[in-house]
């Protein structure tokens, strides 16, 4: 009789009633149980994963449309602090010195920490001369430029003494603004189907509506405006340096009154009896008197009608030796004209080199010849008597100069270019503005969004408020 050995022992043996098969089956069962539970919460952080991820990317991106605010009411309020500036130093054509106003870096807020405040810098341009490396920054005078309107503005100045101007481009621009119909027929618009518009420029983007017109001729290599080479822009010239396009050079406001503020008419030079009671006020009554008999001479010499300052100063200049200090304590308050208004005179004191060059009697070597002597002299900018020194007196530059009514020293516009950055150098935002300050009270006559263009503020700004405030 067989034993089992478990029944020897006293062992109970447990039976699965079930079977090998159906334990194995609920063990697969419970396995694919928790990789469904396991799936199921890999999802469920996958999806909270990414909704972290995307309300992180939102939170950032609330983040920048606050600061992309921000700089745009610090650009508001620059604008309001340019127009105080320009009411309280800008009088009388005077250009606001940097010592008067701020244009760098300037915080807007009341936070302690200055990353925490919005910024704005007025991006300008350094009359110098030297190659900048960054930009500089400054307001700009309208008057430095090149009216568009200006009558004695022709062609054939454009094309010899700007270097990126066809003179295709050149008669196209004067066919744009002539007020004669007649097409330049040399130019063959009707086969392009090519109108001109035959009025006075209103803006200088006006200029990439004129056959001819180019992106390269326009905007150089400075694609973002800001007067230096940045390292994403390309070097068309392989100089190294920025080369601006014709947009630079252009304006079309440069419209100067010839009276004082609160609208009193300025002295006529050609009026004896007048200049005499202003010159003896300003220089003492001997002074005064001897430099008007001098000019005017004595009966039977007829009296010279004076028809621009610099012809008005060339004389006193040769026949009673003023001197440009006496010249600059009068020049604010004298006029060669009887009209209200006049438009188209560049300011000799701080136009560049390329507008210098396409003034009546001057070109590139002497414009280059005043712009070494502005920067090596410590000229009065309160008048334009220098130009008699650095040009030599009696030389046919200064008798050409003289024929017509071209410079001055005074300026009534002025560009603000703003760029700004809200908090911890976020939102950057660009905006150009010009102030018209010929009717007293400055106000905004053009306003542009340059943000588009680009970071314009260089690469050293962008790594102190940009790179080391990003968190």
């Amino acid at each position: 009789m067989k034993v089992r050995l478990s029944e020897a022992f006293g062992v109970g043996v447990r039976h699965n009633p079930c079977g090998l098969a159906a334990c194995s089956t609920r063990k697969s069962e419970r396995g694919s149980v928790l990789v469904i539970v396991l799936m199921i919460c890999i999802g469920l952080i996958s999806v909270a994963l990414y909704f972290a991820n995307s309300m992180t990317l939102e939170l950032r991106a609330a983040d920048n449309r606050t600061s992309g605010l921000a700089a745009e009411q610090a650009i508001e309020g620059a604008a309001r602090y340019l127009t105080s500036v320009l009411g309280s130093y800008a009088t009388n054509g005077t250009m606001p010195v940097l010592g008067e106003y701020s244009a760098e870096a300037v915080s807007i807020g009341g936070e302690l920490k200055p990353e925490e405040n919005s910024h704005f810098w007025l991006i300008g341009r350094d009359l110098s001369g030297t190659i900048p490396t960054e930009p500089y920054f400054a307001l700009v005078a309208e008057s430095s430029k090149l009216d568009l309107n200006a009558p004695w503005l022709n062609a054939d100045l454009l094309a010899t003494n700007l270097s990126l101007i066809t003179p295709e481009f050149a008669e196209a621009l004067n066919d744009w603004r002539s007020t004669n119909d007649t097409e330049n027929s040399s130019l063959n618009y009707a086969s392009s189907g090519y109108l001109a518009k035959h009025a006075a420029f209103e803006s200088v983007g006006e200029l990439r509506l004129l056959y001819g017109a180019t992106v390269d001729m326009l905007a150089g290599d400075d694609s973002n405006r800001n007067g230096v080479l940045d390292a994403n822009e390309p070097d068309l010239n392989g100089n190294g340096q920025a080369d601006s396009g014709l947009q630079e050079y252009f304006t079309v406001y440069s419209r100067e009154p010839n009276t004082y503020p609160d609208g009193t008419s300025l002295t006529n030079v050609s009026s004896r009896t007048n200049l005499q009671a202003l010159l003896e006020s300003r220089l003492g009554s001997s002074r005064g008197a001897e430099i008007v008999r001098r000019v005017f001479g004595n009966p039977p010499e007829t009296p010279p009608v004076f028809t621009n300052m610099l012809q008005f100063y060339l004389r006193c200049n040769s026949r009673a030796t003023m001197t440009a200090d006496e010249f600059s304590q009068v020049y604010s308050d004298l006029t060669a004209t009887t009209n209200s208004f006049t438009s188209g005179r560049v300011n000799i004191n701080t136009a560049p080199a390329a507008v210098l060059a396409c003034l009546p009697g001057l070109n590139a070597d002497l414009a280059e010849q005043l712009i070494t002597y502005r920067e090596s002299n410590s000229i009065d900018t309160r008048s334009f008597g220098w130009i008699v020194d650095a040009l030599g007196a009696g030389s046919a530059a200064l008798t050409t100069l003289a024929s017509g009514d071209y410079i001055t020293a005074k300026t009534y516009q002025f560009t603000a270019d703003i760029a700004a950055v809200g908090p911890f150098g976020r939102g950057y935002r660009r905006v150009r503005f010009v102030f018209d300050t010929s009717e007293g009270t400055p106000k905004i006559v053009y306003r542009q969004d340059l943000s588009r263009l680009g970071w314009a503020l260089g690469k050293q700004t962008r790594q102190t408020w940009v790179t080391a405030n990003t968190r």
